[in-house]
């Protein structure tokens, strides 16, 4: 069994992970939730998000609207006591940027009092004010294009963006207007794949894509999705590794078994006229 170690390895920050971007290093992000799965992850990834899918993947919520920045505070602080060498990047959950900037300049900032390097937020054109002003404190700003989750009632559904030529054109030049706004990277969800390249060409931050082809500087995946834990439907572009669910559903059986016949043995030695 191959053992991953990063003691070694130094932390990564966002200059060099933007220098791994230029020097065609394929970057590799995946989520975290609470302090167990950022130890998984955090010596074989570049990344770690703890995201606002711990909704869907761990809340049972059917969509990522129900978030709350409590949520999120406490989940983030859980996967920054383990101290990860990643880059550990907090999503914003829905209203927490939306209503004043004041409301979002104390939310993004308190992620970084709790250990995050950056904040990753939705959103195009009408985000520019927003990511600014973060920037403008000091806040490293991750944008997301593309399927956004947070709009999924505006979008009719979780359904592939950019389709379209003008659709394709608006998220082109979003995703300059966001670099052009201070943003170091840029998560693309679920556009086509001659979409994806075209805009990871001609940016010059690095862009990390999920569901977005292969020409991305990188790709992103929901770490309880690569391990088979979920149940359901899973997104086509999603790999499962191993099929953890029922490898875990498995050793609880083998150990409720174990636990039988102790019990019954005990019984035997406590009882043994019965």
């Amino acid at each position: 069994m191959s053992h991953f170690s990063s003691s070694d390895a130094p932390a990564v920050t966002i200059p060099l992970l933007q220098q791994w971007a230029r020097d065609g290093r394929r970057l590799v992000v995946t989520t975290a939730y609470d302090a167990i799965t950022a130890r998984l992850a955090d010596p074989v990834v570049d990344m770690i998000l703890v995201g606002d899918s711990v909704g869907n993947v761990c809340l049972g919520f059917d969509n990522t609207l129900p978030i709350s920045m409590t949520m999120m505070n406490h989940h983030l602080e859980a996967v920054a006591r383990t101290r990860p060498r990643a880059l550990l990047v907090a999503d914003m959950p829905y209203l927490s940027y939306h209503l004043s900037l004041e409301d979002t300049l104390r939310n993004a900032g308190g992620f970084l009092q709790r250990g995050a390097k950056a904040v990753k937020l939705e959103g195009g054109g009408k985000r520019l004010a927003t990511i600014r002003a973060l920037v403008d404190c000091e806040i490293p700003v991750m944008g997301h294009l593309g399927l956004t989750p947070q709009s999924v009632h505006a979008m009719g559904g979780f359904k592939v963006q950019g389709r379209g030529a003008e659709d394709a054109l608006q998220i082109l030049e979003d995703a300059h207007r966001l670099q052009e706004a201070g943003c170091f990277a840029l998560v693309l969800e679920g556009v086509p794949a001659e979409l994806a390249a075209r805009v990871t060409e001609t940016l010059s931050i690095p862009t990390i894509g999920i569901g977005a082809g292969p020409h991305c500087s990188g790709q992103v995946l929901v770490l309880h999705d690569v391990l088979g834990l979920t149940q359901g439907h899973r997104p086509k572009f999603v790999r499962t590794y191993v099929d953890g669910f029922d490898l875990l559903q498995q050793a609880l059986a083998l150990g409720r078994g174990c636990a039988l016949r102790r019990l019954s043995v005990c019984c035997r030695i406590l009882c043994p006229a019965g």
